[in-house]
């Protein structure tokens, strides 16, 4: 159990959840490459290779640089691609292929959370048009993610106007709770990823959820719980079923602030520079 129900007198308090291989078992951007290939957005190899991808992400994990790599690969993919055809293939194809991969735990993880009386936040490097979808599936409050640049044509540019990873998703974060009053000493955070550090680093609850060997590492180093989510079932099939109380409609956090952004791209740079020298 996550504790007692928190009362109106109480901070609030929310729990932020990282998605891919911590809410669900795939990478939640690369899952859909079968419906983007069907919906005319790729052709055949690119399928192929966003397939082999999704293979070495799930294999291994993704480090700093693969995640580098990937985040370059798909800014260039989805150059040109219509955002409104791109919404419609997820609204279509969202329950067939998200709904199967939803972790039985973290969906009661999810419950328990706002039972308890805490807002949920999807926190995800995949783009915002793939994780709002998501995170109204999920019943989440609010989401923070990827979000490109969109020309006058309605089409993406291939340029990224807020990259959520590392750094930046912990300064979102400390954003959200400046404006809606978190108390992060007593705020909850999941993720599977060292990439997420910053992140789990923010909230006084920090958990590693099917963690990459770096962060098992530093999870055992400072105590922190370590979770192994290994069941993928549909919603609708769990049993007691999947409760979602009545909620405000989810709220992107679309405003993340000039420091997140260029605290995240100094880092990047410095990243980089360092794996050069």
């Amino acid at each position: 159990m996550l504790g007692v129900v928190e009362n109106h007198s109480s901070p609030r308090t929310a729990a932020f959840f990282d998605l891919d291989k911590t809410v669900i078992a795939k990478s939640s951007t690369l899952t859909f490459s079968k419906s983007f290939y069907q919906g005319g957005l790729i052709n055949r190899r690119a399928a192929l290779r966003t397939a082999y991808t999704q293979f070495v992400f799930l294999a291994g994990g993704a480090d700093h640089d693969q995640m580098e790599r990937m985040r370059e690969y798909l800014s260039a993919l989805c150059r040109g691609w219509n955002v409104q055809l791109v919404k419609e293939i997820v609204a279509e194809t969202l329950h067939d292929l998200i709904d199967p991969i939803i972790y039985d735990e973290a969906a009661s993880l999810i419950e328990e959370h706002h039972t308890a009386g805490r807002d949920v936040v999807i926190v995800s490097t995949s783009g915002a048009e793939v994780v709002e979808p998501i995170g109204e599936l999920l019943g989440a409050d609010r989401v923070v993610a990827t979000r490109m640049v969109v020309g006058d044509d309605g089409c993406f540019t291939g340029e990224v106007e807020y990259y959520a990873y590392g750094p930046t998703k912990a300064e979102a974060i400390r954003e959200l709770a400046a404006s809606e009053g978190y108390d992060l000493t007593r705020c909850y955070a999941y993720s599977d990823s060292a990439t997420d550090l910053p992140m789990l680093e923010t909230v006084g609850h920090p958990h590693a959820v099917n963690p990459d060997r770096a962060l098992r590492r530093e999870a055992l180093a400072r105590g922190w719980p370590v979770l192994e989510f290994h069941r993928p079932v549909r919603l609708k099939q769990r049993i007691p079923g999947f409760a979602v109380p009545p909620r405000p409609a989810l709220v992107a956090a679309a405003a993340i602030g000039a420091a997140a952004a260029t605290a995240g791209l100094v880092w990047y740079a410095s990243r980089r520079r360092a794996a050069v020298a």
